[in-house]
């Protein structure tokens, strides 16, 4: 028989290609093909645990073959909390439940909410932003137009100057979306003191006939809601001609809704007229057009009067930008946002429309719900959406901003990464930075290490592309130091490779990648093909990242079988390999019967050392063995290649491995009562 040596080194060199013909076998690709194809199909815990195939399959993945038949124990398991500490999972002190838990969202991922609390914040910091700006806005018009205007010599000047004419409109509550240039340029050449100007006589003497028709229209709203009073009483009287009263009360209000019209349009017409004699007034232009010698556009009286009447139509500006109007404001939209349950809610919840409108700089007044609706519906990632065909960056904004599908209900936030993935993240990495750390450098070291995991999980919220996680270098190297990896020799191209691989395709740079880790790095990021923020399907009960450390967890149990068919040695090099990572301390060597073997045999002690006191046990291993070498690569490879040899020289001669009947479960079940029982002694730790 080959060395152990010569096969564990020959399996870890060429781990990829060991892995890739262990998938081409023909039961372990049937099986992952089944497992691949008929996931997406389980929506529940009982789905999973009715179809033999696809549970065992995922039991096998985490090392739980032997523990099948529980499935009521398991079922706990799918079902449990892993936020909760007192959870079914949590209690368990054999750490591959948790793992197993931790493989299905079962428990669902983000909640589907209108904004996130990262969105929430967002917005109201944006509202605050864009309220300020635009009354720094009013200040700076104000500014241009009173440096601009001194310079102006002619009407047609200040016409062709987009930004004089829209102050001046706004100031004076002219329409500048309905306005003649013919008539404004004429209004502007008069004189509102010469009878002969042409807005004397083309509008200010139409002032008595539209008076006159006014007063009529008066009168005859009047006359009608009077008679409409008395019809309507009329019906109630005995003998009544009801269709004959009907049909008269019907004339009278129509007459009634006709005379109110035309007295909106009569006032509407006094009300222009009046704004532009004003605007004659306003300034000094001679019949043609120009200014006289040595005489500016407006003198200074008047050209304080428009900065004053400018200011006073920005009130809705300065009222927004009080402090206890922002104040009332925010705390409106934080309380409705909340309990905002769909599009339809959204826009029919003023506090939150407008709230959101004005954040992103939008007119509440002058965009319809209709085009707020289509634009909340869209796919900021998709350029062919419709808030694309606005070609607004205000929409898109808002778009982003909210999180609904395409039917108008809510849905995830669109995020790099879920936020469950990125508290584990979080969590990993801290144990990471000191899980091996004195007592003495404990403190310091989980507090910056408490500091960096607040930051990747508040910068996450900020990432919307592929990019983006690449320029930010601290988050990368997070990522890498929770998944066991050294960032120091990871370089930015070489992740760059493996975030734009195709993870469906298993000759795709990241999946032909020797370790197995990086793959599943990106499968845990929300980023589609452009590499672009979007929201991933889930696959039945999987995100993406878990179905595929699922289906590698699978392969990887098979190929350590099947070298533990031919030596048991390389299948115990090959576990605690894959079990370093997650050795935190002695304890964990010593409750796991197969690493306690693999530490024995590495520093050659007697099986009679398990036999002894626990504390006895764990001072033994901190004096042969340093935790910190596991972490190292290096280390640990001459760590197993040691075994390796030892193995063989312990094992001459003997068939079989004690630990190797522990990693196959040996036929040894445990009985629900006890799966409770180590329950309960797992919350008592």
């Amino acid at each position: 028989m080959v060395s152990t040596y010569l096969s564990y080194n020959s399996v870890v060199r060429n781990f990829r290609q060991t892995m890739t013909r262990v998938a081409q076998q023909p039961d372990v690709a049937r099986d992952a093909a089944y497992y691949k194809d008929n996931i997406g199909k389980v929506k529940t815990v009982d789905d999973l645990l009715k179809d033999h195939r696809l549970y065992q399959y995922a039991m096998k993945a985490y090392g739980l073959e032997d523990m099948a038949y529980a499935k009521a124990s398991m079922k706990k398991v799918l079902e449990s909390d892993l936020s909760a500490a007192n959870s079914f999972a949590n209690k368990l002190t054999d750490k591959r439940y948790r793992e197993f838990a931790a493989a299905f969202s079962f428990n669902g991922t983000d909640t589907p909410v209108a904004q996130s609390a990262d969105q929430t914040d967002e917005m109201v910091g944006l509202y605050t932003a864009t309220v300020k700006r635009q009354v720094e806005a009013i200040d700076e018009d104000s500014r241009y137009y009173n440096l601009t205007i001194a310079g102006v010599k002619t009407v047609d000047e200040f016409l062709n100057n987009d930004r004089l004419r829209n102050y001046v409109f706004q100031a004076l509550g002219i329409d500048d979306s309905q306005w003649s240039r013919d008539t404004i340029q004429k209004v502007l050449s008069s004189e509102p003191s010469d009878p002969t100007s042409y807005v004397n006589t083309a509008w200010v003497s139409r002032l008595d006939d539209i008076n006159d028709q006014l007063v009529k229209a008066q009168a005859d709203l009047s006359d009608a809601s009077t008679k409409i009073s008395t019809y309507t009483a009329q019906l109630s009287q005995p003998g009544a001609d009801m269709n004959d009263l009907r049909a008269k009360i019907t004339l009278e209000k129509l007459r009634y809704e006709k005379s109110a019209g035309e007295m909106k349009s009569h006032n509407d017409a006094i009300t222009m007229i009046g704004r532009y004699v004003d605007l004659a007034g306003a300034f000094e232009f001679s019949p043609d057009g120009t200014l006289p010698a040595g005489v500016s556009a407006q003198t200074d009286a008047n050209r304080t009067t428009m900065n004053t009447l400018f200011v006073n139509s920005k009130g809705a500006v300065y009222l927004a930008a009080e402090e206890e109007y922002e104040t009332l404001a925010i705390k409106l939209f934080r309380s409705n946002i909340y309990f905002t349950s769909s599009i339809d809610a959204f826009v029919s919840t003023p506090n939150v429309y407008n709230f959101a409108l004005k954040a992103v700089g939008l007119d509440p007044e002058k965009v319809s719900a209709a085009t707020i609706k289509a634009v909340l519906k869209s796919d900021p990632n998709d350029p062919k959406s419709y808030v694309h065909t606005l070609d607004d960056e205000r929409y898109v904004q808002l778009a982003r901003a909210f999180n609904f599908d395409g039917k108008g209900n809510l849905t995830t936030p669109l995020v790099a990464q879920d936020s469950t993935e990125a508290r584990q993240i979080a969590k990993d990495y801290i144990i990471a930075k000191t899980k091996f750390a004195s007592a003495t450098e404990q403190v310091a070291l989980r507090a910056k290490a408490d500091k960096d995991a607040t930051y990747y999980l508040n910068t996450m919220a900020d990432i919307g592309s592929v990019s983006e996680l690449l320029s930010n270098r601290k988050m990368l190297d997070i990522v890498l130091v929770a998944r066991g990896l050294e960032p120091e020799k990871v370089t930015n191209e070489y992740l760059a490779k493996i975030f734009s691989s195709d993870l469906s395709n298993p000759k795709s740079f990241a999946n032909t990648q020797s370790d197995l880790r990086f793959a599943e790095i990106a499968a845990s990021f929300n980023f589609d093909k452009a590499g672009n923020v979007a929201r991933l399907a889930t696959i039945g009960p999987q995100k993406r990242d878990q179905l595929l450390e699922t289906q590698n967890k699978y392969l990887q149990q098979n190929l350590e079988t099947q070298q533990g068919d031919t030596n048991p040695g390389v299948r115990l090099a090959l576990y605690f390999q894959r079990k370093a990572g997650s050795i935190t301390s002695a304890y964990d060597i010593l409750a796991d019967k197969a690493l306690s073997e693999v530490f024995r045999t590495i520093f050659n002690l007697p099986d009679s050392v398990g036999a002894m006191a626990v504390d006895q046990q764990v001072k033994v291993v901190e004096k042969y063995l340093k935790l910190k070498d596991l972490a190292d690569p290096v280390k640990l490879g001459k760590l197993l290649s040691r075994f390796s040899v030892m193995y063989d020289m312990k094992t001459n001669g003997q068939s079989t491995s004690p630990a190797l009947s522990i990693l196959q479960g040996s036929g040894t079940r445990i009985s629900e009562d006890t799966f409770q029982a180590i329950a309960r002694l797992g919350g008592r730790r």
